[in-house]
């Protein structure tokens, strides 16, 4: 049964389209039966270049991408959501729409890459930096033993991955 991870910024623009690349990305790899999604509850309905760009440098075919509202994911009709993440402090204190099936939710917060300073130089690294932090994560995820895991489990084992 395939794990379905929704992760959360408020404009879905960056740091959620991020996690979204990498965890498909690395999922797929790995032969992982784990399904990334990302929202926002605000999207600014474009997504960041430095994104992209940092998406498809890592390998990570991005035509498909689009900023999305969490709304889309809400109702009978869509994937069932095991772990919610937020990966901005502004989505984390927002109040979400309720999710079927009662996902675990965690908050691995990054700064926004899109107000590093030295101009687009500066942007362009800290994406990428962004990114391999998000890599890190999400390999650690994968590392778990997901099919098997109880939520209280899982949810101990999220809030762990987000101290490292």
């Amino acid at each position: 049964m395939t794990t379905n991870v929704l992760i959360l910024c408020t404009h879905n623009s960056a740091r959620s389209v991020l996690a979204e690349g990498m965890l498909n990305h690395l999922a797929a790899k790995a032969g992982k039966d784990v399904r990334a999604f990302s929202a926002g509850s605000a999207p600014s309905g474009r997504l960041n270049p430095f994104a992209l760009e940092a998406l498809t440098q890592a390998g990570v075919d991005v035509s498909s991408y689009r900023s999305k509202s969490w709304d889309e994911f809400v109702g009978d009709d869509k994937p069932v959501m095991r772990i919610v993440i937020t990966v901005c402090d502004s989505a984390a204190q927002e109040t979400c729409p309720y999710w079927p099936g009662s996902p675990v939710k965690v908050h691995w917060g990054y700064a926004d890459p899109s107000n590093a300073p030295g101009g687009e130089e500066g942007k362009r690294v800290a994406f990428e930096l962004t990114r391999q932090a998000i890599a890190y994560r999400m390999t650690q995820l994968l590392a778990l033993p997901l099919e098997s895991m109880s939520n209280a489990d899982l949810q101990q084992a999220l809030t762990a991955i987000s101290q490292s």
